[in-house]
């Protein structure tokens, strides 16, 4: 191998390295809203709402200096950011309420199903190729997910059907809304806050509406519940889009999906700190089993040969 083949080999790995740390970065902030929820002790529907509408407030600034710095954003791409917005919205509708039906560490676990669901849409949508590992770690993934879930091993009784189906749904809404946005990021490198701040917007709208629509939009909430939903905007929804949308538009479908999985298992820890929801020896040894499935399908082995 030439110097100069070493070199822009070293280079690739920096950057495969420094975008997969920016997914985790995103992966630990998501890993909050569930507790953030439980804490804020509102509505599904009201914390679904409020998280996207309040994410705006700093979304919008950004995305107008974006816009100023770099030019208008392809026209294109709108339609994208608006759908992705929309599965978004549902997203964080189905999944609060999952939260509030099975607890935050539990609702966490569930919506990963996004691992399975991500890389199809991929392969189905732009004939992406699913890796042999990652098809062969994929098992011992949905294993850990079931196992720290309490989905395996647990009484049966702590898990309403209602909140597990809706945990479900979520996870393959999130998947369209992180295929979505990854698609339109990669579309355009220049563009990291607009298509967010859009499809914020589109999923302001969809909460809003749906929630309405049900009777579980409350926004007469406590100054400490405004707290709690202010910083699950600025953390697990504005932060934490911008590490996984700026990190995720280098690394394939399948690579963001089972780094994400990290979340649920972060997600164990700080409901267990902040919440005191106590984790079974069954849900750790899933959480490990999720960490070393992920390692093994996200890792780059180097050529070892000259």
């Amino acid at each position: 191998m030439t110097r100069t083949a070493i070199q822009r080999a070293a280079a690739t790995d920096r950057g495969v390295g420094g975008n997969t740390t920016l997914v985790i970065a995103g992966a630990a902030s998501l890993s909050l809203s569930a507790t953030f929820v439980k804490l804020a002790d509102v509505t599904s529907g009201t914390a679904a709402f409020l998280r996207c509408l309040i994410a705006l407030v700093a979304l919008a600034p950004m995305a107008l200096w974006e816009l100023h710095r770099r030019g208008a954003m392809p026209k294109q791409l709108y339609p994208m950011a608006i759908g992705a917005g929309v599965f978004l919205g549902a997203d964080y509708v189905m999944w609060t309420a999952s939260i509030l039906d099975v607890g935050a560490s539990i609702a966490t676990v569930l919506i990963n199903v996004q691992v399975v669901v991500l890389p199809l849409i991929a392969l189905v949508v732009d004939r992406t190729a699913i890796p042999r590992r990652f098809l062969l770690a994929v098992p011992s993934m949905l294993l850990g997910v079931a196992l720290a879930g309490g989905l395996i091993g647990g009484t049966g009784d702590d898990i309403a059907l209602r909140g597990s189906v809706l945990g479900i749904a979520a996870g393959a809404a999130y998947a369209a809304y992180l295929f979505l946005n990854r698609r339109s990021t990669q579309r355009s490198p220049d563009h990291l806050v607009t298509p967010i701040c859009v499809a914020t917007a589109s999923a302001a709208v969809t909460a809003g509406v749906v929630s309405a629509g049900l009777g579980d939009l409350d926004l007469d909430i406590s100054a400490s519940a405004w707290g709690w939903m202010i910083a699950l905007a600025l953390l697990g929804q504005v932060a934490a889009w911008l590490f996984i949308s700026s990190g995720s538009r280098s690394l394939a479908a399948n690579t963001v999906a089972a780094l994400l999985l990290l979340q649920p298992v972060l997600a164990l820890a700080f409901a267990f700190m902040v919440l005191g929801e106590r984790s079974t020896w069954i849900q750790l040894a899933g959480a490990a089993v999720v960490v070393g499935a992920v390692w093994t399908a996200t890792r780059h082995p180097r050529n070892r040969q000259s």
